[in-house]
């Protein structure tokens, strides 16, 4: 694909010329009943040691979430080799537990190593008494992960609310008023999509465009956080970066794979949903991907956005699954083996199972 994405006005368009290659199957229930329901969107990080581990969401019937923990291996041939290494997190906090209907725990991780903390830091859904609200692990190791909390935005002017899709850029940013910071994707949820989000397609459709649910940054300031790692947990800023738009994803967006660092800027996968099809007792939905491209000092100005979608449900497990016609973007792999242009992405399909692409930038 390669189109050029002319703002802001003053600088001159980034041109992306992307190559997908389907890798496959990774990753699919195995049996076990805690993931009955579907082994889906996992987090990725390289360890120390250099191995790849992914940190599936693995749901058991009920939609009972636990963020698994798995050695995994891309085969020189095709394929991948798996090794389940336990759970990073099981629902054991306040905000991870309910007794309502509808189910808990730890959803939709993403990992990103901070390079300036060293650590790595996980952000994920506590889907818990007060609906899907951002909390925060970090870990040494990458293998044994601390609970810091649920995120605070009441120093951003946020409305504090069920919220999504959260991920960390891996390094610090200038935030809109030029405070050095850590930063953060995030996605307010309309309050119509949390109670039924096919039903609320209508009511989204009549929806300005900016107001519907966006990719918003978040930053908590680097000295806060260097004085008390806890502090990542108070978001002092927040900006709406990106919204849907008529082209595709014009129901909502939000974040897909951590951002990484190309010559350009921040380069992140992102996802949007759009109404395929509103006849029948359902409207029929897709989730799809593309790119963007941040400012590498003030990510909230965008360089590039996909005009079209780098990648769609297309293969029967991307099809149909526990939601049809999904394809979720969540971790990506550096491949510096393969150029460092080159990134290995880890996605759920259809939320059931995990597969694979290699995308050439």
């Amino acid at each position: 694909m390669l189109a050029p994405r002319p703002e802001p006005a003053d600088r001159s368009p980034v041109r992306l010329n992307v190559k997908i290659e389907r890798l496959g199957l990774v990753l699919e229930p195995d049996g076990d009943p805690r993931e009955a329901a579907g082994v889906l969107n996992p987090a990725g990080a390289r360890a120390p040691g250099g191995e790849w581990l992914l940190y599936p969401r693995e749901v058991a019937n009920g939609n009972v979430s636990r963020v698994g923990r798995v050695r995994t291996l891309a085969e020189p041939h095709g394929g991948f080799r798996t090794e389940r290494l336990g759970y990073a997190l099981e629902p054991q906090a306040a905000y991870e537990l309910r007794t309502q209907s509808g189910g808990y725990g730890c959803e939709d991780p993403r990992v990103t190593y901070l390079r300036e903390l060293e650590c790595y830091a996980m952000a994920y859904t506590a889907f818990g008494p007060d609906g899907p609200r951002i909390a925060i692990a970090t870990s040494e190791d990458a293998y044994a992960w601390s609970r810091l909390g649920t995120v605070r935005f009441e120093g951003a002017g946020v409305a504090i609310g069920d919220d999504k899709d959260a991920a960390f850029f891996p390094e610090p940013v200038l935030s809109p008023a030029g405070v050095r910071s850590f930063a953060m994707y995030h996605r307010p949820m309309l309050h119509i999509s949390a109670v039924d989000g096919r039903a609320a397609i209508p009511t989204i459709e009549r929806m300005p465009f900016e107001d519907r649910e966006s990719i918003r940054i978040a930053y908590m300031p680097v000295e806060d956080v260097k004085a008390e790692r806890a502090n990542l947990l108070n978001v002092r800023e927040s900006v709406r970066a990106m919204s849907p738009n008529a082209d595709w994803g014009s129901i909502k967006i939000g974040a897909g794979t951590p951002p990484v660092a190309i010559a350009e800027g921040w380069l992140s996968i992102f996802h949007g949903v759009d109404l395929i099809d509103n006849h029948g007792s359902k409207p029929k939905l897709a989730y799809r991907a593309g790119l963007v491209v941040h400012d590498r000092e003030h990510p909230d100005r965008i360089l590039y956005r996909s005009p079209a979608p780098i990648f769609s449900p297309r293969d029967d497990r991307e099809l149909h699954g526990m939601v049809d016609n999904v394809v979720f973007p969540t971790a990506i792999d550096v491949r510096t083996d393969l150029g460092d242009r080159t990134f290995d992405v880890y996605y759920g399909m259809a939320d059931s199972s995990i597969g694979a692409f290699r995308m050439s930038v």
